[in-house]
């Protein structure tokens, strides 16, 4: 029985040194240039997990990349700047597309009548590091990218998703 308790502690210490990867911060602007969430996202030895809360948005569905370019700056002409998807690969869009996903593709999330939201989700695709697909502290940096629409996970470039509403430059911590 105490040999079974050390390994278990053992095998929880090699767990939690797993988690101790690179880290990043992210704060959120709307098209106005305020500022509307934060987020941070952590390292995992199979890719990145992504936290973030942000209030302000229409309720509904949206959709939110992970674009190739590390800038919010031209909020008020729709955060054209942030460029296209972070896609090393020159993947094809979406999760149902049968040449997908790159590695700026993301679930959707939810904005309650509020307009807030809490959002959690992983990407396998994308590191803090560069050791897995996309990375997102690499020389031009990345932006998430939120839209006012939900993405289709198929059609071409953005699954329909429209407008980009809010924008957040990811920064190394």
């Amino acid at each position: 029985m105490l040999v079974g308790l050390t390994l278990a502690a053992f095998s929880l210490t090699g767990m939690a040194d797993e988690g101790n990867g690179p880290t990043a911060s992210v704060e959120f602007i709307d098209n106005d240039g305020e500022v509307v969430g934060q987020g941070t996202i952590k390292q995992g030895p199979v890719g990145v997990l992504i936290n973030f809360s942000i209030d302000g948005l229409d309720e509904g569905w949206k959709a939110i990349h992970i674009h190739s370019v590390g800038t919010c700056e031209d909020h008020d002409e729709g955060f054209h700047a942030s460029g296209g998807h972070l896609n090393p690969d020159d993947s094809a869009h979406g999760f149902l597309n049968p040449d997908g996903p790159d590695a700026g593709d993301l679930p959707n999330f939810y904005v309650q009548s509020d307009g807030s939201a809490k959002v959690e989700m992983f990407n396998e695709r994308a590191s803090l590091d560069g050791s897995i697909g996309g990375n997102m502290l690499g020389e031009e940096g990345t932006a998430l990218v939120i839209h006012e629409n939900p993405d289709d996970h198929m059609s071409q470039p953005i699954g329909g998703a429209g407008d980009r509403v809010a924008c957040g430059v990811v920064q190394s911590d």
